[in-house]
């Protein structure tokens, strides 16, 4: 039997799809040829997810002609938003004088300078997405210690082949997982030293970002990092979402010094792109070129290096998000989730707000989430409905309730979007009524 719908979710729904026939069209259309009408499973959401036509700024606009202020930012990705000049105008520089060499191209080697002076890293490799980032890291690992098994953290998530919301999921690349309680570094120590002389490498994120924006304790990761060195393992922090806190890193901020770091999203400057990067002795077990090492790790991959990646990001890094810029911004987004808490708490509404600097979650719990099994309680009629009205009051965000200030957010922008959660919470809650 269908379950039966709440009758303000189901209204919600009917209204969000009276309002974009357009989206439901081209959404009808691309099942046809998509399964489930997309490639992103992230983006499934009812009654449909919208199809957006341009951007501009810290805007969207969707095929019925409505525009919202984007407070998702393409999940961390599109810090930049949306037609960033400097990075457009030298990508279509460089692509005007070659487009794919099938060989080593100066933007390569600028890019790999300014990340290891930017993140504090002997060398660097890239990818083409903070999956692959992750699983090439956990090769290395596995490759320099000769053994198999990674301990991550329930909760996290480290790309579509990586992930442990609740355990490993069965679609995993087949590696030896151990999953340890995260935030309790009791339990995650012992876990290490269970499994010590098996243990490969421990992978974790500084702050879970798909699992609810939650952040790591000091505590937590430098225990964490202390222990897995113990027992010889390679300590992986995935640094895919949030190399964007403060001048490094959030790792750094927390005082944890990884072996090799994992990068992504906004790097790239809004085209595809990974890397992973530390340590010489790790890294260079990729070195093909040294004659005296015997054993090396084969890393192919046609996009790699590619030319507008390559460009992007070292516009990125060098002149639109330096490092000067990065500590700005983690400062602003700490200062907008101190707002939102605000904004929340004048409401007889279970709702609360997580996260870190410019990242931050909406959560359907009176008190904010902690640790991964706190999400469980969260009232999901709730949760869809704020976000469903945040959409009727033109705010973009995640279904799921993740929340990321992009750099181009002017101050009135946000002030809009703090009215609209203002007045969306209230509705729900029956302020007034």
């Amino acid at each position: 039997m269908t379950p039966v719908l709440d009758p303000r979710l189901e209204r919600a729904r009917r209204d969000l799809a009276d309002r974009h026939p357009e989206s439901r069209r081209r959404f009808d259309e691309a099942r046809r040829y998509l399964p489930g009408g997309h490639t992103r499973t992230v983006l499934t959401h009812p009654p449909f997810p919208l199809t957006f036509v341009a951007g501009e700024g810290a805007t969207l606009t969707d095929a019925d002609g409505h525009t919202y202020v984007d407070l998702l930012g393409d999940y961390t990705a599109g810090l930049l938003g949306h037609g960033e000049r400097r990075v457009l105008d030298a990508v279509d520089a460089a692509l005007r004088t070659v487009a794919s060499v099938g060989g080593i191209h100066p933007a390569e080697t600028d890019l790999a300078r300014a990340m290891c002076e930017r993140f504090g890293l002997e060398r660097v490799r890239f990818t083409n997405s903070g999956t692959e980032a992750n699983l090439m890291a956990i090769t290395t690992a596995i490759h320099a210690t000769g053994r198999r098994r990674i301990l991550v953290v329930q909760g996290g998530y480290h790309g579509g082949v990586l992930s442990f919301a609740g355990g490993a999921a069965p679609w995993n690349a087949p590696y030896e997982f151990v999953v340890a309680p995260f935030g309790d570094l009791p339990r995650t120590e012992a876990l290490v030293d269970e499994h010590a002389t098996e243990l490969a490498a421990v992978l974790v994120e500084p702050m879970l970002g798909s699992g609810g924006c939650l952040p790591a304790t000091s505590e937590y990761l430098t225990g964490l990092f202390a222990a897995a060195r113990r027992a010889g393992a390679v300590c992986i922090a995935d640094e895919v979402m949030t190399s964007r806190h403060g001048r490094s890193g959030l790792a750094a901020l927390l005082g944890a010094q990884a072996d090799i770091t994992t990068y992504g999203k906004y790097i790239g400057g809004g085209f595809s792109f990974g890397a992973f990067g530390g340590s010489a002795s790790l890294l260079d077990h990729f070195d093909t070129s040294d004659p005296t090492r015997r054993s090396v790790i084969g890393h192919a991959g046609t996009f790699n290096n590619n030319i507008a990646s390559m460009t992007a990001g070292t516009v990125v890094l060098r002149e639109v998000f330096t490092a000067d810029v990065a500590e700005a911004h983690t400062a602003r987004g700490d200062d907008l989730r101190a707002q939102v808490a605000a904004v929340l708490a004048r409401h007889d509404a279970p709702f609360s707000v997580t996260g870190f600097g410019s990242m931050m979650s909406l959560h359907a719990l009176r008190e904010p989430p902690v640790v991964p099994p706190d999400l469980s309680r969260r009232d999901e009629v709730l949760q869809e409905l704020l976000h469903l009205a945040l959409l009727d009051r033109g705010v973009y965000i995640a279904a799921r309730g993740m929340v990321n200030l992009g750099l181009p957010h002017t101050d009135d922008q946000l002030a809009a979007a703090l009215d609209a959660l203002d007045d969306a919470v209230g509705s729900i809650a029956g302020d007034g009524a």
